[in-house]
């Protein structure tokens, strides 16, 4: 598979992952708690440890750390930037009331636009973050070895 399709692939699927999770939650009710936001963060995170996961074992001795974290921020982004289309037609569209809700938690400062920006550079920000975590996991180490070395 090449790159470009593997965080392509992995961005869309968990774009959907967080669209079905926040209708999910939209269909019981719990929508409105702002709590449960935690397992978007916790549903980004496993996406873009999968990518990185699944680069690193397609490419196996030409993994390189810029390469990883590439993937993971790209990915990372492609989600945001489909979630917050969705977001988008959902707030303005399907029920402006819940996006008039979330602006009286903003002291009504700017319009309802700022409710995007504000998911797309958390999105971003966070697919930043966890990249640059997840590849502590998955660089090669260049360390020296610390066995002691017999003579």
């Amino acid at each position: 598979m090449k790159s470009n399709a593997l965080y392509v692939k992995y961005g869309l699927l968990i774009a959907a992952a967080l669209i079905a999770y926040f209708l999910l939650i939209r269909l019981i009710g719990l929508h409105d708690n702002h709590w449960l936001r935690v397992l978007n963060g916790v549903i980004v995170a496993y996406g873009i440890y999968a990518v990185i996961k699944k680069k690193k074992d397609l490419e196996k001795d030409d993994f390189e750390y810029f390469s990883g974290f590439g993937t993971g921020i790209l990915t990372g982004v492609i989600a945001t930037f489909v979630f917050v289309l969705f977001m988008g037609v959902y707030l303005f569209h399907i029920e402006p009331p819940f996006a008039e809700m979330l602006m009286s938690y903003l002291a009504g400062t700017g319009g309802p636009e700022i409710l995007l920006l504000i998911l797309a550079i958390e999105g971003v920000s966070s697919s930043v973050i966890l990249s640059l975590t997840f590849m502590q996991k998955f660089k090669v180490s260049r360390n020296i070895s610390e066995k002691p070395v017999t003579v």
